[in-house]
Protein backbone atom coordinates (compact mmCIF):
# COMPACT_ATOMS: atom_id res chain seq x y z
CA UNK A 1 0.00 0.00 0.00
CA UNK A 2 1.29 3.45 -0.95
CA UNK A 3 0.19 6.41 1.18
CA UNK A 4 0.63 9.93 -0.18
CA UNK A 5 0.68 12.67 2.45
CA UNK A 6 2.56 15.85 3.28
CA UNK A 7 2.68 17.75 6.58
CA UNK A 8 2.11 21.06 4.80
CA UNK A 9 -1.58 20.17 4.59
CA UNK A 10 -1.75 20.55 8.39
CA UNK A 11 -0.88 24.25 8.26
CA UNK A 12 -4.39 25.72 8.33
CA UNK A 13 -7.08 25.49 10.97
CA UNK A 14 -10.18 27.23 12.30
CA UNK A 15 -11.06 26.63 15.94
CA UNK A 16 -14.32 24.71 16.15
CA UNK A 17 -14.41 23.82 12.45
CA UNK A 18 -14.95 20.09 11.80
CA UNK A 19 -12.36 19.93 9.00
CA UNK A 20 -9.32 19.96 11.31
CA UNK A 21 -5.71 18.93 10.93
CA UNK A 22 -6.05 15.96 13.31
CA UNK A 23 -7.82 14.13 10.48
CA UNK A 24 -4.56 13.70 8.59
CA UNK A 25 -2.06 14.00 11.44
CA UNK A 26 -3.57 11.31 13.66
CA UNK A 27 -4.43 9.04 10.74
CA UNK A 28 -0.83 9.17 9.52
CA UNK A 29 0.48 8.41 12.99
CA UNK A 30 -1.76 5.36 13.36
CA UNK A 31 -1.02 4.00 9.89
CA UNK A 32 2.75 4.32 10.35
CA UNK A 33 2.52 2.56 13.70
CA UNK A 34 0.40 -0.35 12.48
CA UNK A 35 1.81 -0.82 8.98
CA UNK A 36 5.59 -0.36 9.02
CA UNK A 37 5.83 -2.06 5.62
CA UNK A 38 3.61 0.45 3.82
CA UNK A 39 5.39 3.02 1.67
CA UNK A 40 5.14 6.82 1.87
CA UNK A 41 6.44 8.31 -1.41
CA UNK A 42 7.03 12.00 -1.90
CA UNK A 43 5.17 13.93 -4.60
CA UNK A 44 4.83 17.38 -6.13
CA UNK A 45 1.90 19.83 -6.15
CA UNK A 46 -0.40 19.74 -9.14
CA UNK A 47 0.47 22.23 -11.86
CA UNK A 48 -2.08 24.69 -13.21
CA UNK A 49 -2.41 22.78 -16.47
CA UNK A 50 -3.84 19.87 -14.45
CA UNK A 51 -6.14 22.13 -12.44
CA UNK A 52 -7.40 23.87 -15.58
CA UNK A 53 -8.87 20.63 -16.90
CA UNK A 54 -11.59 20.90 -14.23
CA UNK A 55 -11.59 24.55 -13.12
CA UNK A 56 -12.01 27.93 -14.77
CA UNK A 57 -9.14 30.39 -14.81
CA UNK A 58 -11.19 32.82 -12.74
CA UNK A 59 -11.68 30.23 -10.02
CA UNK A 60 -7.96 29.55 -9.76
CA UNK A 61 -7.37 33.29 -9.44
CA UNK A 62 -10.11 33.62 -6.81
CA UNK A 63 -8.41 31.03 -4.60
CA UNK A 64 -5.59 33.54 -4.12
CA UNK A 65 -7.91 36.36 -2.98
CA UNK A 66 -8.05 36.82 0.79
CA UNK A 67 -11.83 36.68 1.18
CA UNK A 68 -14.06 34.00 2.69
CA UNK A 69 -15.76 31.77 0.09
CA UNK A 70 -18.86 30.89 2.12
CA UNK A 71 -19.86 30.35 5.75
CA UNK A 72 -18.23 26.89 5.77
CA UNK A 73 -15.23 27.61 3.57
CA UNK A 74 -12.72 30.14 4.81
CA UNK A 75 -9.79 31.73 3.07
CA UNK A 76 -6.42 30.76 4.56
CA UNK A 77 -3.02 32.15 3.64
CA UNK A 78 -1.55 29.78 1.07
CA UNK A 79 -4.75 27.77 0.57
CA UNK A 80 -4.25 27.67 -3.20
CA UNK A 81 -0.83 26.09 -2.73
CA UNK A 82 -2.09 23.69 -0.05
CA UNK A 83 -5.07 22.60 -2.15
CA UNK A 84 -2.77 22.17 -5.16
CA UNK A 85 -0.55 19.97 -3.01
CA UNK A 86 -3.58 17.87 -2.05
CA UNK A 87 -4.42 17.51 -5.74
CA UNK A 88 -0.81 16.51 -6.33
CA UNK A 89 -1.21 13.70 -3.79
CA UNK A 90 -4.33 12.53 -5.60
CA UNK A 91 -2.60 12.60 -8.98
CA UNK A 92 0.35 10.66 -7.55
CA UNK A 93 -2.05 8.04 -6.16
CA UNK A 94 -3.80 7.81 -9.52
CA UNK A 95 -0.52 7.29 -11.37
CA UNK A 96 0.58 4.68 -8.82
CA UNK A 97 -2.70 2.83 -9.32
CA UNK A 98 -2.16 2.76 -13.08
CA UNK A 99 1.29 1.30 -12.38
CA UNK A 100 -0.31 -1.57 -10.44
CA UNK A 101 -0.15 -0.27 -6.87
CA UNK A 102 -2.86 0.21 -4.24
CA UNK A 103 -2.65 3.89 -3.39
CA UNK A 104 -4.35 6.30 -0.99
CA UNK A 105 -4.06 10.09 -0.85
CA UNK A 106 -4.17 11.09 2.82
CA UNK A 107 -4.45 14.83 2.30
CA UNK A 108 -6.64 17.82 3.09
CA UNK A 109 -8.57 19.89 2.12
CA UNK A 110 -11.16 17.53 0.61
CA UNK A 111 -12.39 18.21 -2.90
CA UNK A 112 -15.67 16.74 -4.09
CA UNK A 113 -17.83 19.85 -3.50
CA UNK A 114 -15.57 22.19 -5.48
CA UNK A 115 -17.20 23.14 -8.80
CA UNK A 116 -15.63 24.50 -11.95
CA UNK A 117 -15.91 28.07 -10.68
CA UNK A 118 -16.65 27.77 -6.98
CA UNK A 119 -15.06 26.70 -3.70
CA UNK A 120 -17.60 25.37 -1.21
CA UNK A 121 -18.21 22.79 1.50
CA UNK A 122 -14.62 22.84 2.85
CA UNK A 123 -13.36 22.15 -0.73
CA UNK A 124 -11.23 24.34 -3.00
CA UNK A 125 -10.08 22.08 -5.87
CA UNK A 126 -11.87 18.95 -7.07
CA UNK A 127 -9.17 16.29 -6.77
CA UNK A 128 -11.25 13.37 -8.10
CA UNK A 129 -12.46 15.22 -11.20
CA UNK A 130 -8.98 16.55 -11.93
CA UNK A 131 -7.59 13.01 -11.66
CA UNK A 132 -10.29 11.59 -13.92
CA UNK A 133 -9.58 14.15 -16.63
CA UNK A 134 -5.82 13.77 -16.24
CA UNK A 135 -6.15 10.00 -16.66
CA UNK A 136 -8.14 10.49 -19.83
CA UNK A 137 -5.46 12.87 -21.11
CA UNK A 138 -2.98 10.03 -20.58
CA UNK A 139 -5.04 7.65 -22.70
CA UNK A 140 -7.37 5.99 -20.17
CA UNK A 141 -10.68 5.89 -21.99
CA UNK A 142 -13.08 4.79 -19.21
CA UNK A 143 -12.79 6.29 -15.71
CA UNK A 144 -15.24 5.80 -12.84
CA UNK A 145 -15.51 7.74 -9.58
CA UNK A 146 -17.14 5.94 -6.63
CA UNK A 147 -18.07 8.43 -3.91
CA UNK A 148 -19.23 6.95 -0.60
CA UNK A 149 -18.94 10.18 1.37
CA UNK A 150 -22.15 11.00 3.30
CA UNK A 151 -22.51 14.20 1.24
CA UNK A 152 -23.24 14.28 -2.46
CA UNK A 153 -20.22 15.33 -4.50
CA UNK A 154 -22.00 18.07 -6.41
CA UNK A 155 -18.75 19.42 -7.79
CA UNK A 156 -17.55 16.11 -9.17
CA UNK A 157 -20.92 15.54 -10.80
CA UNK A 158 -21.01 19.03 -12.30
CA UNK A 159 -17.53 18.67 -13.79
CA UNK A 160 -17.88 15.12 -15.14
CA UNK A 161 -21.50 15.07 -16.31
CA UNK A 162 -20.62 16.19 -19.83
CA UNK A 163 -17.40 14.17 -20.08
CA UNK A 164 -17.63 11.10 -22.34
CA UNK A 165 -15.98 7.97 -20.95
CA UNK A 166 -16.57 8.90 -17.32
CA UNK A 167 -19.01 7.58 -14.73
CA UNK A 168 -19.79 9.22 -11.41
CA UNK A 169 -21.53 7.10 -8.73
CA UNK A 170 -22.51 8.69 -5.40
CA UNK A 171 -24.12 7.16 -2.32
CA UNK A 172 -25.08 9.90 0.12
CA UNK A 173 -27.46 11.02 2.83
CA UNK A 174 -30.61 12.86 1.83
CA UNK A 175 -31.74 15.29 3.07
CA UNK A 176 -28.29 16.67 3.76
CA UNK A 177 -25.82 19.29 2.50
CA UNK A 178 -25.57 20.33 -0.33
CA UNK A 179 -29.07 19.15 -1.27
CA UNK A 180 -28.14 17.78 -4.69
CA UNK A 181 -27.88 14.26 -6.08
CA UNK A 182 -31.54 13.27 -5.95
CA UNK A 183 -31.74 11.87 -9.49
CA UNK A 184 -29.54 9.87 -11.81
CA UNK A 185 -28.90 11.42 -15.20
CA UNK A 186 -26.64 10.22 -17.97
CA UNK A 187 -23.25 9.25 -16.61
CA UNK A 188 -24.04 10.40 -13.06
CA UNK A 189 -25.70 7.76 -10.89
CA UNK A 190 -27.06 8.86 -7.53
CA UNK A 191 -28.17 6.74 -4.59
CA UNK A 192 -29.77 8.90 -1.87
CA UNK A 193 -29.99 7.18 1.54
CA UNK A 194 -32.30 8.38 4.31
CA UNK A 195 -30.84 9.64 7.61
CA UNK A 196 -30.42 6.88 10.21
CA UNK A 197 -31.03 4.18 7.61
CA UNK A 198 -30.40 0.67 8.87
CA UNK A 199 -26.68 0.00 8.27
CA UNK A 200 -27.31 -3.31 6.51
CA UNK A 201 -29.75 -1.59 4.15
CA UNK A 202 -27.18 1.16 3.54
CA UNK A 203 -24.55 -1.48 2.77
CA UNK A 204 -26.95 -3.10 0.30
CA UNK A 205 -27.24 0.22 -1.53
CA UNK A 206 -23.47 0.59 -1.53
CA UNK A 207 -23.13 -2.90 -3.00
CA UNK A 208 -25.67 -2.15 -5.73
CA UNK A 209 -23.81 1.06 -6.60
CA UNK A 210 -20.47 -0.79 -6.72
CA UNK A 211 -21.91 -3.41 -9.05
CA UNK A 212 -23.23 -0.68 -11.33
CA UNK A 213 -19.77 0.85 -11.42
CA UNK A 214 -18.16 -2.51 -12.28
CA UNK A 215 -20.68 -3.01 -15.09
CA UNK A 216 -19.29 0.16 -16.68
CA UNK A 217 -16.00 -1.77 -17.09
CA UNK A 218 -13.73 1.13 -16.14
CA UNK A 219 -10.01 1.09 -16.78
CA UNK A 220 -9.48 3.17 -13.63
CA UNK A 221 -11.51 3.62 -10.45
CA UNK A 222 -11.12 6.71 -8.28
CA UNK A 223 -12.69 6.41 -4.83
CA UNK A 224 -13.85 9.56 -3.07
CA UNK A 225 -13.39 8.00 0.35
CA UNK A 226 -15.41 9.99 2.84
CA UNK A 227 -15.91 8.49 6.29
CA UNK A 228 -18.76 10.68 7.50
CA UNK A 229 -21.38 7.96 6.93
CA UNK A 230 -20.03 6.54 10.20
CA UNK A 231 -22.58 6.16 13.00
CA UNK A 232 -20.75 8.57 15.33
CA UNK A 233 -19.87 11.30 12.84
CA UNK A 234 -20.76 14.71 14.36
CA UNK A 235 -22.19 16.38 11.24
CA UNK A 236 -24.28 13.63 9.59
CA UNK A 237 -27.00 11.19 10.63
CA UNK A 238 -25.91 7.88 9.14
CA UNK A 239 -25.29 4.49 10.71
CA UNK A 240 -22.33 2.65 9.16
CA UNK A 241 -20.19 0.76 11.65
CA UNK A 242 -16.40 0.63 11.70
CA UNK A 243 -16.24 -2.83 10.14
CA UNK A 244 -18.51 -1.76 7.30
CA UNK A 245 -15.58 0.29 6.02
CA UNK A 246 -13.44 -2.86 6.06
CA UNK A 247 -16.04 -4.42 3.79
CA UNK A 248 -15.81 -1.47 1.39
CA UNK A 249 -12.06 -1.94 1.28
CA UNK A 250 -12.47 -5.66 0.66
CA UNK A 251 -14.65 -4.92 -2.36
CA UNK A 252 -11.77 -2.91 -3.80
CA UNK A 253 -9.37 -5.78 -3.13
CA UNK A 254 -11.56 -8.18 -5.12
CA UNK A 255 -11.21 -6.25 -8.37
CA UNK A 256 -8.18 -6.16 -10.61
CA UNK A 257 -9.08 -2.70 -11.91
CA UNK A 258 -6.45 -0.05 -11.09
CA UNK A 259 -7.85 1.87 -8.13
CA UNK A 260 -6.80 4.94 -6.16
CA UNK A 261 -8.63 6.29 -3.10
CA UNK A 262 -8.68 9.94 -1.99
CA UNK A 263 -9.64 11.19 1.47
CA UNK A 264 -12.80 13.30 1.42
CA UNK A 265 -14.90 13.82 4.57
CA UNK A 266 -15.09 12.15 7.97
CA UNK A 267 -15.05 14.27 11.10
CA UNK A 268 -15.34 11.86 14.01
CA UNK A 269 -12.44 11.48 16.43
CA UNK A 270 -12.51 7.85 15.26
CA UNK A 271 -11.43 8.82 11.76
CA UNK A 272 -7.92 7.29 12.08
CA UNK A 273 -9.48 3.93 12.99
CA UNK A 274 -11.94 4.21 10.10
CA UNK A 275 -9.17 4.96 7.61
CA UNK A 276 -7.05 2.09 8.93
CA UNK A 277 -9.97 -0.33 8.82
CA UNK A 278 -10.81 0.61 5.21
CA UNK A 279 -7.21 0.40 4.02
CA UNK A 280 -6.60 -2.84 5.91
CA UNK A 281 -9.61 -4.39 4.20
CA UNK A 282 -8.31 -3.19 0.83
CA UNK A 283 -4.80 -4.52 1.46
CA UNK A 284 -5.96 -8.05 2.39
Amino acid sequence: MLIFTDSRCLEYETVGHPERSFRVRDSERLLRERHPDWEWPSFEPAVEADLARAHMEGHLARLRVAERFDSDTAYYDGIFEIASLATGGSLAAMKAALAGEKAFSLMRPPGHHAEQDMAMGFCYLNHAAICALAAQAEGISRVAVWDFDAHHGNGTEAILRTEPGTLYVSIHQHPCYPGTGLESKGNCRNYPVAPEEDPDAHMAVLRKSWEELLAFEPELVLVSAGFDAYEHDPITQMSLRINDFRTLGQWLSETKIPTAALLEGGYSEDLPELVDTFLSGWSE
